[in-house]
Formats: C-alpha cells, sequence, structure tokens
C-alpha cells in the first residue's frame, strides 16, 4: 500500500528544523508532520503514550518515524528502548515486522551534528570560511566517530573561523544547511540508514 503521510517524533528543535529541510528529498510529496519535545528524555518518556494514542486511529497508510540522538547511549540499549514502547502499543516496527510495520525507528550516532560532518559541501556553502578539507582530516573522516562530542567539535570548527563567537545556534544551523544537503553523498552512516529506509518505505 502506498504511504501517504508520515509523523514524525524528535527530541529537539534543531532536529525538527533539520528534518523540515531534509524530509523533502527523502520522502518527495509525501505529507508529514513533525513533533518534538524539548530533550531525549521527555521523548522517551512520553514515546509510549503517544505511540498508543497512535494504535487507537493509525489509518493504514499512514507511517511513524522516530529519531533520536545517541549521544553517549548504548546503541543497542536505547534501540530496545525504542522498540519496546512501539510493541507495548502494539505497533509493529521495521526491526519486528520487515515491510510491514508502522514504526520506524531511527538513531542519530552520536548526534545531528555528524550529519553536517557527512556533507562538508553543503556546510560550506552556509559557512564558506571553514576549511573545505575537514573531511579528510583523520578525527573527522568518519563523522559517527568524532570523539569528544559532535556538536562540540562543529562549534570549536566554527569558532575557529569566525562563527558563533558566543555559541553555536543549533536551530539557525538545522535552518540553513539541512536544505543544501544531498542526501545521496552523505557519508554519515546513521544518515544512510535513515535514508536508504525511507526510500525503502516510499517506494510502491
Amino acid at each position: 500500500m502506498p504511504i501517504n503521510h508520515l509523523e514524525v517524533l524528535v527530541e529537539e528543535p534543531s532536529m525538527e528544523a533539520a528534518l523540515r529541510g531534509l524530509l523533502p528529498q527523502l520522502i518527495g510529496g509525501i505529507s508529514f508532520e513533525i513533533y518534538r519535545q524539548q530533550c531525549k528524555e521527555e521523548l522517551l518518556l512520553e514515546l509510549p503514550r503517544r505511540l498508543r494514542g497512535y494504535s487507537h486511529f493509525m489509518p493504514r497508510d499512514w507511517r511513524v518515524l522516530v529519531v533520536v540522538d545517541r549521544d553517549d547511549d548504548d546503541c543497542n540499549a536505547l534501540k530496545r528502548r525504542l522498540e519496546q514502547s512501539a510493541f507495548v502499543a502494539g505497533l509493529p516496527t521495521r526491526s519486528s515486522a520487515g515491510r510491514d510495520y508502522v514504526v520506524l525507528n531511527r538513531i542519530a550516532i552520536e548526534e545531528l551534528e555528524a550529519w553536517y560532518f557527512g556533507d562538508w559541501q553543503a556546510v560550506g556553502e552556509v559557512y564558506p570560511r571553514l576549511p573545505e578539507t575537514i573531511p579528510q582530516r583523520a578525527k573527522y573522516r568518519d563523522s559517527d566517530q568524532i570523539r569528544g562530542g559532535t556538536w562540540e567539535a562543529f562549534e570549536r570548527l566554527c569558532q575557529k573561523a569566525g562563527y558563533f563567537k558566543t555559541g553555536l545556534r543549533k536551530i539557525e544551523v538545522a535552518t540553513m544547511i539541512a536544505p543544501r544537503m544531498n542526501p545521496a553523498r552523505n557519508t554519515s552512516r546513521s544518515f544512510q540508514v535513515l535514508r536508504d529506509a525511507l526510500a525503502e518505505m516510499t517506494t510502491p
């Protein structure tokens, strides 16, 4: 059955801003709405109740996407928590039901900013004073394995180039960079997993 609408649950405003810029590229003309909390723990606490609500009215041609940052959590434990919330609500997930699912759980590793490092060309279009060679440097080559905090690393690079002297403005950054990103060239593995799952979801 063709998918006609996507409900998206995220943990904070900058991920909402990024996905508003990215989803039109990833799901084409399919409608979507994004609901965000103020932090990750709030989303995780609210998730079981919200999914139970979906289980009572969800049209067959709707899907739910849940996106959270891994941060310092164990990735497998975090995924189990997301999957358990859907299981308790009676909603099958992609991991448990293959293509016949309602809920797609995805984790940004370690944070949204890893996706920016994965498409440094898009970053350079917005912040041209940043060095083009960042992706060739060993500590940034794998954007999902940057040590010491991905957003902190991104902020340090921006400040060194003369941007965000008073601190990274995450929503502004997401709003500016995400629409310029090219999903096909992004080297972040966590982004690729999301991209490919959405492509599968929206292919009849």
